[in-house]
């Protein structure tokens, strides 16, 4: 017997009683939740934007390149979505949906079934993310409830541009992902 089995056997030997998991208490959430939100996106370094402002930067031809997968704004995309993500690279603006957000700390759950590519939210320069007002939850307890057992493939939380200060502790927006975060609450 080498020592991987040795190990495994002397686990299945071990007598471990069962106990069930503890019961999360249900967090009074006292602040305006839509306000905390705003409040944390902005402190994340994001901005809260108006459908009017979307509108105005959509036209300014600031973004040469713009992909929507935002049905009401799909038709400012100038590109499609190419099924190689490499050839995204120069991609200036996306607009996804967001699923919900969280109030706490304004992270927005989006999964693969509304992005197209699982990149897209990382590798385009600008991001800007479509939130619907009744779907802020107040924290990650009610989050993490909400997606539940759901299998898409892919998930992540995003709360702000891409941000790190690991090079030289010196702050580096966009380094892994987007430069700028604007979301429109609807």
């Amino acid at each position: 017997m080498n020592s991987r089995e040795q190990i495994l056997s002397d686990i299945r030997i071990l007598k471990i009683d069962n106990s069930e998991l503890p019961t999360i208490p249900q967090f009074e959430y006292e602040a305006d939740i839509i306000e905390s939100f705003k409040t944390s996106i902005k402190t994340n370094k994001g901005e809260i934007i108006s459908e009017e402002a979307l509108m105005d930067l959509l036209e300014s031809g600031e973004f040469v390149n713009v992909y929507s997968a935002s049905e009401p704004y799909s038709k400012y995309s100038n590109c499609s979505l190419p099924e190689d993500p490499h050839e995204l690279k120069n991609l200036d603006l996306a607009i996804i949906e967001g699923y919900f957000g969280v109030g706490e700390n304004g992270a927005i759950w989006l999964d693969d079934s509304k992005l197209g590519h699982r990149v897209l939210p990382f590798i385009t320069e600008h991001l800007v993310i479509v939130v619907d007002k009744k779907t802020i939850v107040p924290n990650m307890h009610e989050a993490y409830e909400r997606i539940g057992q759901a299998h898409s493939g892919f998930g992540v939380f995003i709360a702000g541009p891409s941000k790190t200060a690991d090079i030289e502790q010196s702050l580096v927006i966009g380094a892994h992902g987007a430069k700028s975060l604007r979301v429109l609450l609807i």
